[in-house]
C-alpha cells in the first residue's frame, strides 16, 4: 500500500512539473543564455594601481646632503649673477657653499687644485670654472674627474669633453666698461684706446700670465690688429704699445676699481660689464661698449676636482647649474648659457631675458688648438714683450 501510494504521488508530481514548464515555455533560438559567476566571498577586489614615481635626483641629493658642504673658488657674485645662483642652490637643497678666492683666475684655480691634493679640509676646492683653454690641460694632468649632467645631450658637442670631463657653461664677448664721469669720450674700438686722453686709464680684468679673461683680453686685440685666430703676436704687440704710452694701468681692474675711477676703462666680458652698470645705479654714470672689430667670444667651462671633498655636492652643484634653471639664472647676469639654443628652441627663456642681451654680431669662437697655442705664446711671452707686471690692488 505504501509503494502503491508512494508512485501515485510521484506520478502527479511529474505532471504538475511538465505543465508549469510547458505554461513558462522555452528560450528563444537567437537567444544566448548568460553565464555568470559569482565571485568568491574570500576573494579582495583588485584595485588598479600608478607605479610610485621615483625622483632620479633623490639619491644624489641624499648623499650631497650628507656631505653638508660645496667649497667653490673664483666665483664673485656679480660674475654671471653667480651671487643669486649660490643663495638659490643653498636655500633648495639645504647645503652650506664654502667660497675660495672669488676674485682668482683660471691659474689660481688649477694651482688650488695642485696645492690641496691630500687635503681635505676647507681649502680645497670641489668645483671649478675655468677658461676653455684649461678644461683639457686638466683633464691631461689628471686634476679633473668625469660627470655627465642629465641635460648633458643639450650641450653642443664642440663645448664638451667626450667623456664628461669638462663641460661648457656659457660664453660672453669682450667689452669695454667705461665710467662716463672720468672720461666721457667713450672708446669705440681697440685702436681708440691707444689715444693719449686715455693716459693712466686701461686695465686688464686679470694678469695675463695666468688668467684666462686677461690672456683672452690679449688675443683679442690681436684680432683687431692684424692678427688672427692662428696668430696671437699682434695681441702682444698691441699691449706692448699700450705700456709704452702709459694708458695701461698695472692692476687687475674690477668693478671696484671703475667706480671709484682708478681704471676708467675696464676690458671684461659683456656680462660683467652690463652687471656693473646695473649695481651702479647712476653713481657713477657707466656704459658698454662692445668694439667694432676683434669681436672675442670666450667659453668658460666647469669641472670637478679628481680630489673634491664634497664630489656627490659637487655633482648635483652641476646638475643645478645646467638645469634649466640654472642657465637662467645665469642669463640673468647677461650671460650666454650653453643650453641656450636648446632652451630657444623649447621656448622657455623669458623674453625679457633675450632683450636684455648685447648684440654680439660677428663675434669669434676659437677652437681649443687655437685657443692652447694662442695661450702658449702670450703667457710664455707677456713679461719680455710687454714688461707690465699686472697685479691686485693692494
Amino acid at each position: 500500500m505504501r509503494t502503491k501510494n508512494f508512485a501515485y504521488y510521484l506520478l502527479a508530481l511529474l505532471v504538475i512539473a511538465a505543465t508549469l514548464l510547458s505554461a513558462c515555455g522555452t528560450p528563444a533560438a537567437t537567444e544566448a543564455p548568460v553565464a555568470t559567476k559569482a565571485p568568491a566571498m574570500t576573494e579582495a577586489p583588485v584595485v588598479a594601481t600608478e607605479p610610485a614615481v621615483v625622483d632620479p635626483m633623490a639619491e644624489l641629493v641624499a648623499a650631497a646632503q650628507a656631505e653638508g658642504t660645496l667649497t667653490t673658488i673664483a666665483l664673485p657674485h656679480d660674475w654671471c649673477n653667480y651671487g643669486e645662483a649660490i643663495e638659490v642652490f643653498k636655500a633648495k637643497y639645504g647645503l652650506e657653499v664654502n667660497e675660495l678666492n672669488p676674485d682668482a683666475g683660471s691659474g689660481d684655480e688649477i694651482e688650488a687644485i695642485k696645492a690641496n691634493k691630500d687635503n681635505t679640509g676647507p681649502q680645497a676646492p670641489d668645483v671649478i670654472d675655468v677658461g676653455f683653454a684649461f678644461g683639457d690641460s686638466s683633464k691631461a694632468e689628471g686634476l679633473i674627474q668625469p660627470y655627465k649632467v642629465s641635460t648633458w645631450d643639450s650641450i653642443p658637442a664642440e663645448a664638451k669633453d667626450a667623456e664628461g670631463y669638462w663641460y661648457g657653461d656659457y660664453y660672453g664677448v669682450l667689452a669695454f666698461l667705461v665710467n662716463t664721469d672720468v672720461q666721457p669720450d667713450v672708446p669705440q674700438d681697440w685702436s681708440d684706446l691707444l689715444d693719449p686722453k686715455y693716459n693712466g686709464q686701461v686695465a686688464m680684468s686679470g694678469d695675463p700670465r695666468t688668467a684666462n679673461q686677461a690672456i683672452q683680453t690679449v688675443y683679442a686685440a690681436a684680432l683687431a690688429n692684424g692678427g688672427t685666430l692662428d696668430n696671437a703676436q699682434p695681441g702682444l704687440d698691441y699691449w706692448a704699445e699700450m705700456n709704452k704710452v702709459g694708458n695701461l694701468v698695472p692692476l687687475i681692474a674690477n668693478n671696484g676699481l671703475v667706480a671709484t675711477g682708478e681704471t676708467a676703462v675696464r676690458i671684461t666680458w659683456d656680462y660683467n660689464a652690463l652687471a656693473a652698470v646695473d649695481s651702479f645705479e647712476g653713481n657713477p654714470a657707466a656704459t658698454v661698449v662692445v668694439p667694432a672689430s676683434g669681436r672675442f667670444a670666450g667659453v668658460y667651462v666647469q669641472a670637478i676636482s679628481a680630489y673634491a671633498p664634497h664630489p656627490n655636492a659637487a655633482k648635483l652643484w652641476m646638475e643645478f647649474l645646467y638645469s634649466d634653471e640654472g642657465q637662467t639664472i645665469w642669463m640673468k647676469g647677461y650671460c650666454h648659457p650653453i643650453r641656450e639654443a636648446d632652451m630657444r628652441e623649447r621656448g622657455v627663456i623669458p623674453a625679457d631675458l633675450l632683450a636684455k642681451l648685447p648684440d654680439v654680431t660677428g663675434a669669434v669662437f676659437p677652437s681649443l688648438d687655437q685657443l692652447n697655442a694662442a695661450k702658449g705664446l702670450i703667457t710664455a711671452n707677456w713679461d719680455t714683450a710687454v714688461g707690465a707686471d699686472v697685479k691686485a690692488a693692494p
